[in-house]
């Protein structure tokens, strides 16, 4: 019976694959920029370069179609 435990045991400790052990813990400062600054800084940037690219334009001069005003 202590045969088969064993086997059992020396199976299992050689089925562990690499990167099934959990690394080091990151610190408070890690993840809170990892998980909260990182993201909210690309949302910004993705949320500018939108607007900045389909934002309304001022036009400098006043054209006066029908389409666009009406007197």
């Amino acid at each position: 019976m202590i045969h088969i435990a064993s086997a059992i045991h020396s199976f299992s400790q050689g089925a562990i694959e690499d990167g099934t052990n959990a690394g080091e813990g990151l610190s408070a400062i890690q993840t809170f920029t990892y998980f909260f600054v990182a993201p909210v800084a690309i949302f910004l940037a993705i949320s500018v370069i939108t607007y900045a690219l389909t934002g309304e334009r001022k036009n400098k001069e006043k054209s006066a179609s029908v389409v666009t005003s009406i007197d």
